[in-house]
């Protein structure tokens, strides 16, 4: 699946510290399309991303971000613009704190590829107060697209936000495994990363998660023309499970250090020899 950082992007909420003019839209277009490239195209149409785009890649996306920081009008302007590359960035440099639900919902409406979806949430939807209420209201919709919002910002929530109690994620668990083979092809995927992202929030939930992917058994996903593969709910809940666990994480540590300590021994061993 096409990648997108994981951490929480950092971006100020006062706008520009007055070190940097602020970008225009022609400008940051004029950038973007400079900034793009043929293959980053093909790997994007080989995706799924529409035209319009420019094929810009995240790295360059994240150096015009930390340069424009909060612009929520710019933001407004690029989404406007429905170029895929542009609409990212919008993702990336909107302000969050001005938001409103019709907002969040009109930007939910228009999403047309699975990438910009996940940006959506990422970077959008799951900083934002109401992040619950619209997440319900996605996960219904008719469109794939803001469907899969829905079930992305569901696991976005269950990654990040410990502030929930795990009361509220074990009552999708059974709607996942209702509702998933049925689903179209990203809801699906989002449901499978939904499943995952509950297993691995605590040992009680990944008990049960895990007993919920063994129910559904494998989930088949479309990825296109790509060497994208589809990740196993039980076992991608074991590891994570296994890296949170402290005392699992010193074993495998101390495994680790034994077996260089072995290998250099041997390496000592058979110099003497020589």
């Amino acid at each position: 699946m096409l990648g997108l950082k994981l951490e929480t992007l950092s971006r100020s909420r006062s706008g520009h510290d007055g070190e940097e003019k602020a970008m225009t839209l022609a400008e940051v277009m004029k950038a973007l399309e400079a900034a793009g490239s043929e293959q980053t195209r093909k790997t994007y149409r080989r995706h799924g991303m529409p035209e319009p785009m420019f094929g810009v890649s995240y790295a360059t996306l994240g150096k015009l971000q930390k340069r424009i920081r909060a612009d929520h009008p710019l933001a407004r302007a690029l989404w406007k613009t429905g170029n895929g590359d542009a609409r990212i960035l919008a993702t990336m440099v909107v302000d969050p704190g001005q938001a409103s639900d019709e907002e969040l919902d009109a930007w939910a409406r228009d999403l047309d590829w699975y990438g910009v979806a996940n940006a959506f949430v990422r970077y959008f939807a799951a900083l934002t107060l109401n992040a619950r209420d619209r997440m319900a209201d996605w996960m219904r919709s008719g469109s794939e697209m803001t469907a899969r919002a829905g079930w992305m910002l569901l696991a976005t929530l269950a990654s990040d936000d410990r502030s929930l109690p795990d009361s509220f994620f074990e009552p999708y668990l059974p709607r996942i495994e209702r509702e998933i083979h049925g689903a179209r092809n990203r809801v699906r995927s989002a449901m499978n990363s939904a499943l995952i992202a509950i297993g691995g929030r605590s040992p009680g939930l990944a008990k049960k998660a895990t007993a919920t992917a063994h129910r559904i058994g494998k989930v088949e996903i479309d990825h296109g023309d790509t060497a994208c593969k589809t990740p196993d709910a039980a076992a991608s809940i074991a590891r994570i499970r296994e890296r949170k666990d402290p005392a699992k994480t010193k074993a495998k540590a101390k495994t680790k250090a034994k077996a260089k300590a072995k290998t250099r021994q041997a390496a000592r061993s058979a110099a003497r020899a020589r």
